[in-house]
């Protein structure tokens, strides 16, 4: 991870504007001398006859639309939005107010969405569209071309606005951190507790257990009780996942705009099919791994690398540290003293730590699963992205 954190959490509104204006006629040609009317100002009621609204769309980050950002939205309500896929700005230059029936599509790509807005003379109103996007978007793998058809109409139908806005939509994979990283919530996008692949390591882990179970946290237990359980049970996810070979690669590059401030992040499915992943990889694969226990993940960004962490205790302030990225070369007791001293080594606003709980509450969810079992080298059954 190359990136150098300064920590600030918002969610804005990017894009690429495109602005289309109305102009007004200049005076005709060939004015007469002998026709001083021709040479009178047009009255207010001709300017009002020419004079229309004027459109705006932005689409993504410059563009770009990147598809953990494009799913958040889209489970939003169109009020709780705080940033859209595509916005279209209204302003009502007219003398008259405005209503408008208002469409956004990705043809190929994503579902319509239709808005009605009502815009009062001299007035300005956005709309922020967050069209559903078809399985086909979170399968894909490279950044692809497409365009984006904004129609506008009024309330008998007549088609009065239209313009298709090319993107680019960026690889399901690639992730964007922004400046400061001030999207790091949204690698909670990534972690997947319900992926096929999760579930099979976890029940290779129970096979390490005492009792062959892996229990979670149980309410019933006291802290120590809780914080010992833990440990075990993180010992044997992490014996589990070397023993499936995973080891560390680094595979972070991706293509597009802002490449200093994003790229490609393995989901958990990708990881175990291909038996690699580098610091984040692991960091959100056992973050899954934790989340489907009921158990509480962070992923844990210092300059330059990730960690991942899971609380110790239902009602503790301590976390478990593991350094993922050793996890194909050395012990699980060596991983934890490894991520120990290595977040000593930072300042505490050199560290940012991401509550997977936390960014479930604020609507970020995982991405959407669109998966085939596919069988591994070793002969088990895991899964990977269906091509279309």
């Amino acid at each position: 991870m190359p990136l150098q954190p300064r920590f600030r959490l918002s969610f804005v509104s990017l894009g690429l504007v495109i602005a289309a204006a109305a102009t007004l006629p200049f005076a005709a040609a060939h004015l007469r001398a002998d026709r001083p009317e021709a040479l009178k100002p047009p009255s207010a009621i001709e300017i009002a006859k020419v004079i229309e609204p004027i459109y705006t769309v932005q689409a993504g980050v410059d563009g770009e639309i990147f598809p953990a950002f494009a799913n958040y939205a889209s489970l939003q309500r169109v009020r709780d939005r705080k940033f859209a896929t595509v916005s279209v700005r209204i302003l009502n230059s007219t003398t008259g107010p405005l209503k408008n029936r208002v469409s956004v599509q990705i043809p190929g790509w994503s579902d319509q969405e239709v808005q009605t807005v009502e815009v009062p003379a001299s007035e300005t109103r956005t709309l922020t569209f967050a069209p559903t996007f078809l399985p086909r978007m979170f399968s894909n793998r490279e950044i692809a071309a497409a365009t984006a058809v904004v129609i506008a109409t009024d309330t008998s139908g007549h088609r009065v606005y239209e313009e298709t806005v090319p993107v680019r939509l960026r690889a399901a994979e690639d992730m964007y951190w922004g400046q400061g990283f001030k999207y790091a919530p949204f690698i909670a996008a990534w972690v997947t507790p319900h992926d096929p692949a999760v579930e099979d390591i976890l029940s290779r882990a129970k096979e390490y257990m005492p009792g062959r179970r892996l229990p979670g946290y149980e309410p019933w237990k006291n802290t120590a009780g809780q914080v010992h359980s833990t440990y075990e049970q993180a010992a044997a996810i992490y014996r589990a996942v070397q023993e499936s070979g995973v080891s560390y690669v680094k595979s972070s590059t991706t293509f597009g705009q802002h490449l200093d401030v994003s790229e490609r992040v393995r989901f958990p499915h990708e990881s175990l099919n291909r038996v690699a992943a580098n610091c984040i990889d692991g960091a959100v694969m056992y973050a899954a791994l934790f989340e489907n226990l009921g158990m509480d993940p962070v992923i844990v960004l210092v300059p330059g690398h990730a960690y991942v962490g899971v609380r110790e205790a239902q009602r503790s302030d301590n976390y478990l540290y593991i350094e993922t990225a050793i996890t194909g070369r050395a012990t699980f007791e060596t991983a934890v003293l490894s991520a120990s001293r290595g977040l000593s080594r930072f300042r505490p606003e050199q560290v940012l730590r991401i509550s997977i709980a936390q960014a479930r509450h604020g609507g970020i969810y995982p991405m959407p699963l669109y998966a085939r079992p596919v069988q591994r080298a070793a002969g088990s059954v895991s899964a990977a992205p269906v091509s279309e």
